[in-house]
Protein backbone atom coordinates (compact mmCIF):
# COMPACT_ATOMS: atom_id res chain seq x y z
CA UNK A 1 0.00 0.00 0.00
CA UNK A 2 1.20 3.53 -0.66
CA UNK A 3 0.15 6.57 0.31
CA UNK A 4 0.94 10.05 -1.38
CA UNK A 5 1.52 13.65 0.07
CA UNK A 6 -1.33 15.30 0.01
CA UNK A 7 -2.48 18.48 -2.48
CA UNK A 8 -0.14 21.27 -2.36
CA UNK A 9 3.16 19.10 -1.48
CA UNK A 10 6.76 20.98 -1.91
CA UNK A 11 9.02 18.12 -3.08
CA UNK A 12 12.00 19.94 -2.83
CA UNK A 13 11.66 20.84 0.90
CA UNK A 14 10.93 17.32 2.13
CA UNK A 15 13.01 15.26 3.81
CA UNK A 16 14.26 11.56 3.11
CA UNK A 17 15.59 10.04 5.68
CA UNK A 18 17.63 7.28 5.15
CA UNK A 19 16.39 3.27 6.17
CA UNK A 20 20.44 2.55 5.99
CA UNK A 21 20.79 1.25 9.79
CA UNK A 22 17.24 0.55 10.63
CA UNK A 23 14.57 -2.49 10.20
CA UNK A 24 11.24 -1.14 8.70
CA UNK A 25 8.67 -1.53 6.84
CA UNK A 26 4.22 -1.41 6.33
CA UNK A 27 2.86 -4.10 8.27
CA UNK A 28 -0.50 -5.61 8.82
CA UNK A 29 -1.67 -4.96 12.07
CA UNK A 30 -3.73 -7.25 14.08
CA UNK A 31 -6.79 -5.16 15.52
CA UNK A 32 -9.75 -6.53 17.29
CA UNK A 33 -11.54 -6.54 14.40
CA UNK A 34 -9.25 -7.74 11.75
CA UNK A 35 -6.14 -5.87 10.33
CA UNK A 36 -5.00 -2.70 9.25
CA UNK A 37 -1.59 -0.92 7.88
CA UNK A 38 0.86 0.15 9.96
CA UNK A 39 4.62 1.35 8.91
CA UNK A 40 7.51 0.80 11.96
CA UNK A 41 10.94 1.68 12.04
CA UNK A 42 14.05 0.72 14.51
CA UNK A 43 17.14 0.56 14.47
CA UNK A 44 18.55 -2.98 13.49
CA UNK A 45 19.40 -5.55 16.30
CA UNK A 46 18.25 -3.57 19.34
CA UNK A 47 15.72 -4.78 21.52
CA UNK A 48 13.94 -3.36 24.43
CA UNK A 49 13.75 -0.11 23.08
CA UNK A 50 11.40 2.40 24.57
CA UNK A 51 8.35 2.41 21.60
CA UNK A 52 7.12 5.80 20.67
CA UNK A 53 3.48 5.87 18.47
CA UNK A 54 3.64 8.42 15.42
CA UNK A 55 0.20 9.47 15.42
CA UNK A 56 -0.97 10.61 11.74
CA UNK A 57 -2.11 14.21 10.62
CA UNK A 58 -4.95 14.00 8.65
CA UNK A 59 -3.76 12.19 5.58
CA UNK A 60 -2.69 9.34 7.29
CA UNK A 61 0.54 7.23 7.19
CA UNK A 62 2.06 8.90 4.05
CA UNK A 63 5.30 8.76 3.13
CA UNK A 64 6.43 11.97 5.88
CA UNK A 65 5.19 10.26 8.40
CA UNK A 66 6.79 7.13 7.49
CA UNK A 67 9.83 9.62 6.97
CA UNK A 68 9.25 10.83 10.24
CA UNK A 69 9.22 7.27 11.84
CA UNK A 70 12.66 6.51 10.54
CA UNK A 71 13.87 9.69 12.39
CA UNK A 72 12.31 8.48 15.66
CA UNK A 73 14.24 5.69 15.22
CA UNK A 74 17.66 6.96 14.46
CA UNK A 75 17.12 8.38 17.72
CA UNK A 76 17.09 5.20 19.65
CA UNK A 77 13.54 4.24 19.79
CA UNK A 78 10.96 1.63 18.12
CA UNK A 79 8.47 3.99 16.03
CA UNK A 80 5.06 2.42 15.14
CA UNK A 81 2.42 4.88 13.03
CA UNK A 82 -0.98 3.11 12.70
CA UNK A 83 -3.28 3.78 9.66
CA UNK A 84 -5.99 5.42 11.85
CA UNK A 85 -8.82 5.47 10.16
CA UNK A 86 -8.33 3.10 7.35
CA UNK A 87 -11.69 1.65 8.23
CA UNK A 88 -13.52 4.56 7.06
CA UNK A 89 -11.78 5.12 3.86
CA UNK A 90 -7.99 5.62 1.99
CA UNK A 91 -7.00 9.51 2.87
CA UNK A 92 -4.35 8.97 0.14
CA UNK A 93 -7.01 9.97 -2.42
CA UNK A 94 -8.57 13.09 -1.30
CA UNK A 95 -6.83 16.90 -2.27
CA UNK A 96 -10.06 18.59 -0.68
CA UNK A 97 -9.33 18.73 2.93
CA UNK A 98 -12.89 20.02 3.73
CA UNK A 99 -14.28 16.85 1.98
CA UNK A 100 -11.34 14.93 3.47
CA UNK A 101 -12.77 15.67 7.15
CA UNK A 102 -16.04 15.46 6.52
CA UNK A 103 -16.48 11.67 4.38
CA UNK A 104 -13.43 10.39 6.89
CA UNK A 105 -12.11 12.19 9.63
CA UNK A 106 -15.51 13.03 11.43
CA UNK A 107 -16.37 9.43 11.25
CA UNK A 108 -13.31 8.33 13.26
CA UNK A 109 -14.42 7.68 17.14
CA UNK A 110 -11.91 8.32 19.51
CA UNK A 111 -12.29 5.00 21.46
CA UNK A 112 -11.18 2.88 17.82
CA UNK A 113 -8.03 5.40 17.38
CA UNK A 114 -6.95 4.41 21.46
CA UNK A 115 -8.21 1.03 20.76
CA UNK A 116 -5.60 0.56 17.52
CA UNK A 117 -2.95 2.74 19.49
CA UNK A 118 -2.73 -0.01 21.98
CA UNK A 119 -2.80 -2.63 19.43
CA UNK A 120 0.51 -1.23 18.34
CA UNK A 121 2.08 -0.88 21.12
CA UNK A 122 1.67 -4.52 21.61
CA UNK A 123 2.76 -5.62 18.22
CA UNK A 124 5.53 -3.71 19.02
CA UNK A 125 6.26 -5.26 22.69
CA UNK A 126 6.76 -8.52 20.19
CA UNK A 127 9.15 -7.15 17.70
CA UNK A 128 12.00 -5.56 20.31
CA UNK A 129 10.13 -2.59 21.66
CA UNK A 130 9.43 -2.18 26.05
CA UNK A 131 5.56 -1.76 26.73
CA UNK A 132 6.32 -0.16 29.53
CA UNK A 133 8.39 2.69 28.43
CA UNK A 134 5.88 4.59 25.90
CA UNK A 135 5.90 7.66 24.49
CA UNK A 136 3.42 9.60 21.80
CA UNK A 137 4.01 12.40 19.52
CA UNK A 138 1.39 13.63 16.57
CA UNK A 139 0.82 16.29 14.30
CA UNK A 140 -2.42 18.57 14.04
CA UNK A 141 -5.26 15.37 14.29
CA UNK A 142 -2.54 13.00 15.83
CA UNK A 143 -1.39 16.39 18.00
CA UNK A 144 -5.32 16.03 20.13
CA UNK A 145 -5.09 12.48 19.77
CA UNK A 146 -1.37 12.61 21.47
CA UNK A 147 -2.93 14.21 24.45
CA UNK A 148 -5.95 11.68 24.53
CA UNK A 149 -3.46 8.31 24.19
CA UNK A 150 -1.72 10.17 27.18
CA UNK A 151 -4.27 10.15 29.56
CA UNK A 152 -5.69 6.67 27.93
CA UNK A 153 -2.78 4.69 29.02
CA UNK A 154 -1.10 4.21 32.08
CA UNK A 155 1.74 3.09 29.97
CA UNK A 156 2.68 6.11 28.14
CA UNK A 157 5.27 8.21 29.91
CA UNK A 158 5.29 11.07 28.21
CA UNK A 159 3.99 13.01 25.27
CA UNK A 160 4.60 15.28 22.54
CA UNK A 161 1.72 17.13 20.39
CA UNK A 162 2.71 19.29 17.57
CA UNK A 163 0.01 22.33 17.09
CA UNK A 164 -3.28 19.87 18.11
CA UNK A 165 -6.67 21.12 18.97
CA UNK A 166 -7.04 21.86 22.36
CA UNK A 167 -10.56 22.70 22.78
CA UNK A 168 -12.59 20.38 19.59
CA UNK A 169 -11.46 17.43 17.53
CA UNK A 170 -13.12 16.94 14.08
CA UNK A 171 -17.15 15.33 13.59
CA UNK A 172 -19.87 15.03 15.84
CA UNK A 173 -18.41 11.73 17.73
CA UNK A 174 -15.79 13.44 19.60
CA UNK A 175 -16.83 13.47 23.37
CA UNK A 176 -13.49 14.64 25.26
CA UNK A 177 -10.92 17.06 24.56
CA UNK A 178 -7.61 17.59 26.07
CA UNK A 179 -9.26 20.51 28.11
CA UNK A 180 -10.96 18.01 29.56
CA UNK A 181 -8.58 15.08 30.12
CA UNK A 182 -5.82 17.61 32.83
CA UNK A 183 -6.29 15.71 35.44
CA UNK A 184 -5.44 12.11 33.75
CA UNK A 185 -2.60 12.02 32.36
CA UNK A 186 -0.41 9.28 32.52
CA UNK A 187 3.13 11.20 31.91
CA UNK A 188 3.80 15.08 31.09
CA UNK A 189 3.18 15.90 27.75
CA UNK A 190 5.09 18.93 25.50
CA UNK A 191 2.70 20.97 23.23
CA UNK A 192 4.62 22.77 20.24
CA UNK A 193 2.19 25.05 18.62
CA UNK A 194 2.40 27.93 16.28
CA UNK A 195 1.41 31.69 17.46
CA UNK A 196 -0.03 32.23 13.69
CA UNK A 197 -2.15 28.67 14.02
CA UNK A 198 -5.51 30.69 12.61
CA UNK A 199 -7.21 26.64 13.53
CA UNK A 200 -5.89 26.85 17.18
CA UNK A 201 -6.34 30.66 18.94
CA UNK A 202 -3.53 31.26 21.65
CA UNK A 203 -6.57 31.82 23.78
CA UNK A 204 -7.00 28.01 23.58
CA UNK A 205 -3.10 27.54 24.47
CA UNK A 206 -3.73 29.98 27.61
CA UNK A 207 -6.64 27.77 28.80
CA UNK A 208 -5.06 24.86 28.52
CA UNK A 209 -1.79 26.38 30.90
CA UNK A 210 -4.27 27.32 33.24
CA UNK A 211 -5.97 23.90 33.56
CA UNK A 212 -2.77 22.39 33.57
CA UNK A 213 -1.41 24.05 36.44
CA UNK A 214 -4.70 22.76 38.35
CA UNK A 215 -4.43 19.00 37.04
CA UNK A 216 -2.62 16.16 38.56
CA UNK A 217 1.74 15.86 38.58
CA UNK A 218 2.19 14.87 34.69
CA UNK A 219 -0.26 17.92 34.26
CA UNK A 220 1.99 20.60 36.28
CA UNK A 221 5.18 18.88 34.15
CA UNK A 222 3.35 19.66 30.67
CA UNK A 223 4.51 22.46 29.16
CA UNK A 224 4.08 24.59 25.81
CA UNK A 225 6.39 26.53 23.22
CA UNK A 226 4.54 29.01 20.86
CA UNK A 227 6.28 30.09 18.24
CA UNK A 228 5.69 33.46 17.16
CA UNK A 229 6.26 33.09 13.59
CA UNK A 230 4.52 29.34 12.51
CA UNK A 231 1.62 28.56 11.50
CA UNK A 232 -0.42 25.44 11.84
CA UNK A 233 1.77 22.70 10.52
CA UNK A 234 5.05 23.81 10.54
CA UNK A 235 6.80 20.32 11.26
CA UNK A 236 5.26 19.41 7.72
CA UNK A 237 8.23 19.75 5.21
CA UNK A 238 6.19 18.52 2.28
CA UNK A 239 4.19 21.59 2.16
CA UNK A 240 4.14 25.27 1.91
CA UNK A 241 3.56 25.63 5.54
CA UNK A 242 6.88 24.44 6.38
CA UNK A 243 9.46 26.76 8.87
CA UNK A 244 12.48 24.96 9.12
CA UNK A 245 14.02 27.04 11.84
CA UNK A 246 11.20 26.03 13.93
CA UNK A 247 10.64 22.86 13.23
CA UNK A 248 14.34 21.91 14.05
CA UNK A 249 13.91 23.62 17.31
CA UNK A 250 10.70 21.63 18.20
CA UNK A 251 12.70 18.48 17.25
CA UNK A 252 15.03 19.09 19.70
CA UNK A 253 12.79 19.55 21.95
CA UNK A 254 11.10 16.39 21.45
CA UNK A 255 14.20 14.60 21.50
CA UNK A 256 15.45 16.09 24.71
CA UNK A 257 11.39 15.35 26.40
CA UNK A 258 11.58 11.79 25.55
CA UNK A 259 14.96 11.53 26.34
CA UNK A 260 13.85 12.80 30.00
CA UNK A 261 10.89 10.39 30.15
CA UNK A 262 11.76 7.26 28.39
CA UNK A 263 15.42 6.36 28.28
Amino acid sequence: MSFSPAAGAVQSTAIQTSPQGLTHGLIDLPVKDGTISAYYALPEGKTNLPIVCVVQEIFGIHEHIQDVCRRVAKEGYFAIAVNLYERQGDASTYTDVPKLIQEIVAKVPDEQVLADLDASVAWAAKHGGDSERVGVTGFCWGGRLTWMYTAYSPNVKAGVAWYGKLTEGHGPLIKRNAVDVTKELHGPVLGLYGAKDTSIPVQDIEKMKGLLAQGNEHAKASKFTVYPDSGHAFMADYRPSYNEQDAKDGWQKMRDWFAQYLK
